[in-house]
């Protein structure tokens, strides 16, 4: 019974010399404090010296060994999403855990509130350094960020179409000219009248054409680019809009709108698959036939759309790419052998199946 009671107040006293006990011994941020057992960070010399009193005055050592054993580094890569509800961010969970195994390193993955007082911004600034070794951000579009939310003193990997302003690395497809790539096969295949479901807003060109971030702005950019490229018929009423909403619902919605209008189209560009299938629903519910009176083309090849009633058309999601390069990135930052941000960009491919005419 007594050794019992003895082991246990022993195990208790180790339990309670963590990070924090020495980060408020020493009156400093849990950040400061890793940064001192790391030999990382910007400080004052009086303030590390602190810190490194405090760790052997509480006896942390133990820690420090055992950190030290693992390079310092915890190991953990943290994923952070703003939902694992799309296809897409799904895939992207599963892809970038398996790359990181292969690593040696395991993921934590974690989803952020978009567009609230609780999103990335928030995430970012409450980063703790001792549960992982970096983020790789999946950067939602309805999020309100800015260059200086960036400016953080752990490793950052962004990805997807928001811009980081060269403060972080950058992982993307290139959306623009995917896009253009989708709208000329169209026109290729025949298809004169184009039609988009997806967009965010109304129609503004002026707007469009110098738009630097957004999957929807970008890829609409790229298709109105290679219309004017193709001297193609550009009709403002035929860009339907789904503003924040890229679900198979509202692109039934918005293509039932577009034919609603009357003006005739002959291809439609989806913006995700997710549309696509939405908009092929409602095409054949109207008695138009795909591909013949109406070809389609999606996004991001997401898993069902190899298996519809008529397989989908679609752009590659080159998660292939992404998943694989925002880890090597992370692993290079966490190392150091990384230091400098970049805009890392992939050309997507066209996956021909049989919306579109062969």
């Amino acid at each position: 019974m007594t050794h019992d009671a003895t082991h246990h107040g022993m195990h208790e006293e180790h339990r309670h010399i963590t990070l924090r006990s020495v980060a408020d011994a020493a009156g400093v941020s849990l950040k400061t404090a890793s940064n001192v057992i790391n030999g990382t960070g910007r400080m004052t010399d009086t303030t590390r010296e602190k810190v490194k009193k405090v760790i052997a005055e509480l006896g942390y050592q133990v820690n420090v060994a055992a950190r030290n054993l693992n390079r310092g580094q915890t190991g953990f890569i943290t994923l952070a999403v703003p939902t694992l509800t799309p296809p897409y961010l799904a895939e992207l969970a599963n892809r970038v855990i398996d790359e990181a195994r292969k690593r040696r390193y395991s993921v934590y993955v974690t989803t952020y509130a978009e567009g609230s007082a609780k999103g990335a911004r928030d995430m970012l600034r409450s980063f703790n350094p001792t549960v992982s070794d970096g983020i790789i951000l999946s950067m939602s579009e309805l999020e309100d960020i800015s260059a200086e939310d960036f400016d953080v003193d752990f490793p950052l990997v962004v990805v997807g179409s928001r811009t980081t302003w060269g403060k972080a690395d950058h992982v993307t497809p290139d959306d623009v000219g995917a896009a253009a790539k989708a709208t000329g096969y169209l026109i290729s295949k025949g298809s004169s009248h184009l039609a988009v479901v997806g967009a965010r807003e109304p129609f503004d060109e002026k707007r469009l054409a110098s738009a630097k971030e957004g999957n929807a702005e970008l890829r609409l950019r790229g298709f109105v680019e290679e219309c004017r490229r193709r001297d193609c018929n550009l009709d403002p009423e035929l860009i339907g809009v789904t503003p924040k909403d890229w679900t198979i619902g509202a692109g039934a919605r918005a293509t039932q709108a577009l034919i609603d209008t009357g003006k005739p189209f002959d291809g439609l560009l989806a913006l995700n698959d997710q549309l696509a299938l939405g908009a092929i629903s409602v095409l054949l519910t109207n008695g138009i036939r795909v591909p013949e009176d109406v070809q389609v083309i999606g996004f991001d090849n997401s898993e069902e759309s190899a298996y519809l009633q008529t397989p989908l058309t679609t752009m590659d999601s080159r998660l292939d790419w992404t998943a694989p390069t925002a880890v090597e990135r992370i692993i290079g930052r966490i190392h150091g052998t990384i230091k400098a941000p970049e805009l890392l960009t992939a050309e997507s491919r066209i996956i021909v199946r049989s919306t579109t005419r062969k």
